[in-house]
């Protein structure tokens, strides 16, 4: 009786064991176990562009939430961060490390425009899933059908350009305008949109100024445009760039309507460096709730992600970087809920064609929904304008 006893649990272990090896065999996917998802991603952890690094610190943290909750399906995800020091050759480096080396399943918000270009054809080479690129470059909508693997998650920077100029046609008709933007992809697809926005109006613009990531300031650039006569100006930059244009713009007494870019219109990282009363007036698109800003104080989705920030994330600064990271990691994990047990690279791509859902830090009247034939997840933009305190969001 005892050795029956014996075998039938010995037997019962046995196929509680093969069933674990199956589910991981069916996936065939390297970093995809019975208990882990393997999933990698390169960000700026040091240098120019480092202040991005919040995103992936944000995401990391929610990933930390859902595997104390018991993880996805019983399975752990662990996120495996490279510094790329916001370098493209760096990143292409790195990228193929957490491919060969590292054998992740796949890569969530590999942070940056030119990085994540340049990494771009490496995984679409070797089928290793890109998804939910830092970036806004219009590529990622308009090239998805030429590199499958990959895709971004935010607005475009092309939409958001068009955006910014149908306001300012709207309200100052025959304004001067002068644009400082960053020299790359990023910054060439704003400035393209807001052309295109304008329309015969383009040349209104009286004068473009390009600045590069690296540079130690954007003052000259700011002397510049003063000096073209603009009483418009369209910034596009990171958080350095624009705090520098906003102090000098304001410290040289130049007084031009002020539009910047979602990236960098974070109240503590950005405006208050400047100082709150320099920026008032300043407008730019959004997408997302700014957790500083005290308009979403007693809302819901706020309170709620900042309890998470506490319990997880205890220290990092609860700005729009990290509502960004956190909004595109429960992304991440939408996709890998929907997968199942098949966590095939091919799955996980088609899942990202599959999202309905909403996300409580995003405004009011946003929602992701993506299909094969529309599948860059977040679409929609509002304008905001800060009015020394916190932005308000202005009509539709």
């Amino acid at each position: 009786m005892q050795k029956r006893q014996f075998i039938t649990i010995l037997s019962g272990a046995m196929l509680a064991g093969i069933s674990g090896l199956a589910r991981a065999q069916r996936s065939g996917t390297p970093g995809v176990t019975d208990s882990e998802i393997k999933i990698g991603q390169t960000l700026p952890l040091s240098g120019p562009a480092a202040s991005y690094a919040t995103n992936g610190k944000a995401m990391a943290a929610w990933f930390d939430l859902i595997n104390a909750e018991g993880g996805i399906n019983g399975r752990k995800l662990k996120l495996v961060q490279l510094d790329d020091g916001y370098s493209p050759p760096k990143t292409v480096e790195q990228s193929r490390r957490l491919v060969e080396r590292e054998q992740v399943a796949f890569v969530a918000l590999p942070v940056g425009t030119p990085t994540g270009i340049a990494a771009r054809g490496y995984f679409n080479s070797v089928k290793v899933p890109q998804i939910f690129v830092g970036s806004g470059a219009a590529t990622w909508a308009d090239d998805v059908a030429k590199f499958p693997w990959s895709l971004g998650w935010q607005p475009l920077f092309t939409d958001e350009g068009r955006t910014l100029a149908k306001h300012i046609l709207q309200t100052r008709p025959n304004a001067k305008i002068a644009v400082l933007y960053q020299n790359d992809d990023a910054g060439k697809d704003l400035l393209r949109g807001l052309k295109d926005g304008l329309g015969a109006a383009v040349k209104q613009i009286v004068r473009e100024e390009s600045h590069e990531v690296t540079d130690p300031t954007v003052d000259s650039q700011v002397v510049s445009m003063q000096a073209s006569g603009a009483d418009v100006l369209v910034m596009w930059g990171s958080p350095k760039a624009t705090i520098q244009s906003l102090r000098k713009t304001h410290d040289i007494g130049w007084r031009p309507a002020i539009y910047i870019n979602q990236n960098s219109s974070s109240v503590p990282t950005v405006l208050t460096p400047v100082g709150l009363d320099k920026a008032k007036g300043v407008i730019s698109a959004a997408f997302l709730k700014d957790p500083a800003d005290p308009t979403w104080k007693n809302d819901p989705g706020l309170q709620a992600w900042s309890a998470f920030m506490d319990k997880y994330n205890s220290g990092a600064a609860k700005d729009y970087n990290a509502a960004y990271g956190t909004c595109i990691a429960q992304t991440v994990v939408q996709v890998l809920k929907q997968c199942g047990d098949d966590l095939s690279r091919e799955n996980i791509v088609r899942q990202t064609r599959r999202l309905d859902l909403e996300l409580p830090m995003m405004l009011p009247g946003l929602r992701i929904k993506t299909s094969d034939a529309h599948p860059h997840p977040v679409t929609g933009l509002r304008l905001q304008q800060f009015d020394g305190t916190s932005w308000k969001l202005m009509s539709a």
